[in-house]
């Protein structure tokens, strides 16, 4: 049967219409009376059409290409793109106070957004490999350090927000074996030290306490005979991590982070100051209403009032412009891409493409959730890019080629998908 006709199109489809939404937005959203063209490369919207057509270029020649070729090949990728990030300490630009750019003829290239995808493909490779047991501490340490050497050297950039999205990859790793209790070891971490910041510190004890008790009491329901050192080692670490907590928070983290943190959980109201973003962007999008204000015809939008509007925070212009219709297309063909993608990955006729559409569905999560979650309050604001929407030729590019490997990969696979 001809590949073309085996593509997933309804996936490609989606991909477009967010594309060329995003483009629409950035359009709006950088509108300038003056320079009213679209193909003006001195301009925003002039380098986001360019760069679009590069990832269709790109798009065409990968769904082309043999599909062995990223498996026998997902090695060299990571290795490359390994030394293009320590390439950056002596030869990147630094923009926006991150060390994350090379520049060459005006045009910028971040590798960070790539080695989303030079990751997913080393994790597949690995993953498919026969003797890679998630439950051995031995394979688990591979795959940590596949993950953390480039989120390491993501994160002394610094970029925090890029560095994040590498935390996606646990969702593929509970899926191929992974103990869910790491999962929940990781949640309860997070749990325990976002309360440890606002709550007084006697409270968070006796919830721990609580928590540890339950516990033993679910365990000795299940199995009679049940150990209490184990419970108390617990209840010993975990109050040292809670105590630990306001040093990590007051030393290790930067202002700016805790300032984030803190107007996200409500300990500061700073409308003017470092909360100035998100409360823009909230009336921006809040002033959409129902219907939304119209294509250019946001005064949010067209007054500026936004920073970073076009990047981080093109939500706030899909809302004031689109209103709720449009906020709720883009969360619903979102959501819809992801769920196919993983009811797809299902139907992959081996592991290596199993494993890499999982990947891909959790990248696309991760920013999806989060991007949206900054832009109205749910989250601290980041600094990661909406999928296809978001202005960036290297996050456009890169997001292109993720989706394109996963064509390719899933236009392969033996059985059709049930959703």
């Amino acid at each position: 049967m001809n590949r073309s006709l085996r593509l997933d199109w309804i996936t490609i489809a989606i991909y477009l219409a967010l594309a060329c939404f995003g483009i629409t937005n950035i359009y709006s959203s950088t509108f300038d009376e003056n320079q009213p063209e679209l193909f003006n490369l001195s301009r925003s919207i002039g380098k986001q059409l360019l760069f679009f057509g590069v990832s269709i270029a790109a798009a065409i020649f990968i769904l082309a290409a043999p599909s062995k070729i990223f498996e026998r090949f997902s090695s060299i990728i990571y290795l490359a793109t390994i030394l293009l990030l320590i390439g950056l300490y002596p030869f990147g630009s630094t923009i926006s106070g991150a060390r994350s750019w090379y520049v060459l003829g005006g045009v910028s290239l971040q590798p960070a957004e790539f080695a989303k995808v030079a990751v997913a493909l080393a994790i597949a490779k690995l993953l498919s490999e026969i003797h890679i047991d998630l439950r051995k501490l031995n394979s688990l340490l591979q795959v940590a350090f596949i993950i953390a050497f480039p989120m390491g050297l993501i994160l002394f950039q610094p970029d925090a927000g890029s560095a994040l999205v590498f935390g996606s990859f646990l969702f593929v790793l509970f899926r191929e074996g992974l103990k869910p209790v790491y999962l929940l070891l990781i949640a309860a971490m997070l749990f325990f030290f976002l309360l440890t910041l606002i709550a007084p510190l006697p409270f968070v004890y006796v919830s721990i306490l609580t928590v540890v008790i339950s516990l033993c009491f679910f365990s000795k329901k299940v199995n009679k005979k049940v150990v209490i050192f184990p419970y108390l080692i617990a209840v010993f670490i975990s109050s040292g991590y809670v105590y630990s907590v306001d040093y990590i928070f007051n030393d290790i983290f930067e202002q700016r982070h805790r300032d984030r943190i803190n107007i996200v959980l409500g300990k500061e109201v700073d409308t003017q100051g470092i909360g100035y973003n998100l409360n823009q962007s909230k009336i921006a999008i809040g002033s959409g209403g129902w219907e939304g204000k119209g294509f250019l015809q946001g005064t949010q939008t067209k007054g500026g009032f936004v920073p970073e509007q076009h990047t981080d925070y093109i939500f706030s212009t899909i809302g004031e412009e689109w209103g709720f219709k449009g906020t709720a297309s883009v969360v619903l063909l979102f959501t819809f891409l992801i769920l196919r993608i993983l009811s797809r990955a299902e139907a992959q006729k081996n592991n290596f493409s199993r494993v890499y559409a999982y990947s891909v569905a959790s990248i696309l999560f991760v920013h999806f959730f989060v991007n949206i979650g900054m832009s109205i309050g749910l989250v601290p604001t980041i600094g990661i890019p909406l999928p296809f929407i978001s202005y960036g030729g290297s996050s456009l590019l890169a997001f292109t080629i993720l989706i394109a490997i996963y064509l390719n990969q899933d236009a392969n696979r033996l059985n059709e998908a049930s959703f």
